[in-house]
């Protein structure tokens, strides 16, 4: 079954076309991941699907019975929205159903003399069985890390309202999903959770995303946008760099075939001008398609990563028995480090662990409140952000890089204009002398990261490098700090990214302790897996048998555990008789609003009870 059919879609910005005469569909069930290099017009195909950019010509046609929704980078709120209010869609009956009777509660609280309303709604909400709705709406915000339900979300960060608008869109149950990029702000964790949900739900998707993990777990096949035109692969991500190197291999030979036709058929064409017009048609014709195919033949750019590094000397950066905050504040503990050359650390943990303060602690913009940071003579750090610099839109982008430097150093003593150096980021001359303001997002990260490395930094710190750089740009960056010479700190939620590049980690754990775990994330995950319990921040036990100990006895729930769960098997009933009971009672409820007020909290505190009891008799049942 059909859900989305694309046809004939242009766009064009100026004299820059991004979409092409371009068709594709949807169909039920159907996954896809849309890729392409920043700019190639990934995030303008998904705003005109989803209405925000209307397309030059082309059509963009729905099945009329089916729910979509999308997710794009900056979702918005109202001002004074509160949380559960944004989560439930006022255009979804069920959901408005549900608002509407907490409003009319809240009505009969404050004396208002409405039981028939009431009444009528319980009646509604009982025929369509929805009181469990809220709880799966609590259950997904809780996932995604979103408790204090009460808040306004203007109060809330960028990140935050992010992970309420992914919730908002998952409560709605679509049939079909559009997403831009939905890892970005999220925790390695949660990620997880995320790609486990989407991969199992029975809902089309269309998604950007930078994550190969994420990619290859949810998605079956690979749509790629490449300047204005689309072409597919059913496969992973392998299968698709696979079979693009053919397609270009190809479209090459094509090309060079065209070029040496083209050269004799141009002699042939300016040889009797003035006969010209009795030339055979079909071979004039034939010439100009011959033309078209040979000059389609410019030689493909792709990002070339030279910065040199900074020599760097013995001593790079010691850390010292650090602390950052006070008592119960404090998100750093007691930590010490002292770097090595060509150090590749990635740092994980949950969001608000202490991340982003352990690396300005490096740097020296925060200062420990016990302990010390002694920087080496010779280190230079190169810090790129989690958030995006502030750019002046106006200013042209040579304009940018020349006012930090006018020829760069790309090692064994050559260097380059910035100019040059520009085009190896792929800012062609054309764009270089135009305005940033013009550039897309994946575009100026592509800028900050020139920012960085044109300044040869030997201590690369980088926040989540990867948010809004494409696949291509990330294999490219991959490459290069595995070359690169100095030392490097990562801060990543893309395992892939991490996997390939790090040795060992520092990973927070509860109270303000890190870990340094030798190894990569997917290393780190099995070995916790293998473990009942976290290893000691201290330097682990020479003992390599102690984990496989440990596995053998958690194979067996303790005396205590099942106690817990014989407990669970009677408490559970009870909670759901009691549920029950307070159901009839709003239905049988007279007109004292209070009462009503009473029953309706008693309710939602038992199918509170009755959610955390049941994912914990879940838990223990797998040992079973």
């Amino acid at each position: 079954m059909n859900y989305l059919s694309v046809e004939g879609l242009s766009k064009s910005f100026g004299d820059r076309t991004i979409l092409n005469n371009i068709s594709f569909g949807l169909q039920q069930g159907q996954k896809v991941a849309l890729v392409g290099i920043n700019g190639s017009g990934k995030s303008t195909l998904l705003k005109a699907l989803t209405g925000q950019t209307p397309p030059d010509s082309g059509e963009i046609i729905f099945k009329n019975d089916i729910i979509v929704k999308h997710l794009l980078q900056n979702p918005k709120f109202t001002h004074t929205e509160k949380i559960m209010d944004a989560v439930f869609d006022t255009g979804n009956p069920d959901h408005q159903l549900l608002r509407d009777y907490e409003k009319e509660v809240l009505k009969s609280a404050l004396g208002h003399d409405n039981h028939q309303e009431v009444q009528s709604l319980i009646e509604q909400i009982d025929a369509k069985n929805l009181w469990d709705l809220e709880a799966q709406a609590k259950q997904i915000l809780g996932k995604l890390g979103i408790h204090n339900l009460d808040k306004e979300i203007s109060l809330m960060s960028g990140g935050q309202q992010k992970r309420i608008a992914l919730a908002q869109v998952l409560i709605q149950k679509p049939d079909l999903l559009i997403m831009d990029e939905p890892t970005n702000h999220l925790d390695i964790e949660t990620i997880e959770w995320l790609e486990g949900y989407l991969s199992t739900a029975n809902m089309a998707l269309i998604l950007v995303t930078h994550d190969r993990y994420f990619l290859e777990k949810v998605t079956q096949e690979i749509i790629e946008l490449e300047n204005g035109e689309l072409f597919h692969y059913k496969g992973d991500y392998a299968y698709f760099l696979e079979k693009k190197a053919e397609r270009k291999q190809s479209l090459a030979s094509t090309i060079d075939k065209a070029q040496n036709l083209y050269k004799r058929e141009l002699e042939w064409m300016r040889r009797q001008p003035k006969a010209r017009g009795t030339k055979a048609k079909y071979r004039v014709d034939a010439f100009h398609d011959t033309k078209k195919i040979a000059k389609s033949g410019v030689k493909e750019q792709s990002l070339d990563l030279q910065a040199k590094a900074s020599r760097q000397g013995k001593k790079i950066l010691e850390i010292e028995d650090i602390s950052f905050g006070f008592d119960e504040a404090a998100l750093i503990r007691d930590f010490r480090y002292f770097f090595k050359r060509q150090d590749r650390i990635g740092i994980v943990g949950p969001n608000g662990a202490g991340k982003t303060t352990l690396i300005r602690l490096l740097q020296g913009e925060l200062l420990p409140t016990k302990g010390s940071i002694r920087q080496g003579a010779t280190t230079k750090f190169g810090y790129y952000r989690q958030v995006e610099m502030n750019f002046d839109d106006q200013q042209t982008v040579i304009d940018f890089a020349k006012d930090i430097a006018e020829v760069v150093e790309v090692g064994k003593g050559k260097t380059i204009s910035v100019s040059q150096f520009l085009n190896k980021f792929l800012f062609a001359p054309e764009v270089q002398y135009k305005p940033i303001g013009i550039l897309s997002g994946g575009e100026k990260r592509r800028l900050q990261l020139l920012q960085i490395l044109i300044q040869s930094p030997n201590f690369l710190i980088l926040d989540e490098p990867t948010n809004d750089l494409d696949l291509i740009t990330l294999n490219v960056l991959e490459d290069y700090l595995e070359m690169f010479e100095g030392s490097v700190v990562i801060i990543s939620h893309d395992r892939y990214f991490m996997d390939k590049l790090v040795d060992h980690l520092f990973v927070f754990e509860e109270n303000g302790f890190i870990k340094d775990f030798p190894g990569n994330y997917t290393e780190y995950r099995n070995a916790s897996a293998k473990t009942v319990s976290s290893l000691p921040l201290a330097d682990p036990s020479p003992s390599k048998k102690a984990p496989v100990k440990e596995q053998k006895e958690k194979k067996k729930l303790s005396y205590k555990e099942k106690r817990e769960f014989e407990e669970l098997e009677t408490r559970i009933p009870e909670l759901e008789t009691k549920k029950a009971e307070l159901i009839e009672a709003l239905n049988q409820a007279s007109n004292d609003h209070f009462q009503l007020q009473e029953i309706s909290e008693q309710l939602k505190q038992i199918e509170q009870e009755l959610d955390e009891k049941e994912m914990r008799w879940l838990e223990l049942s797998e040992y079973f």
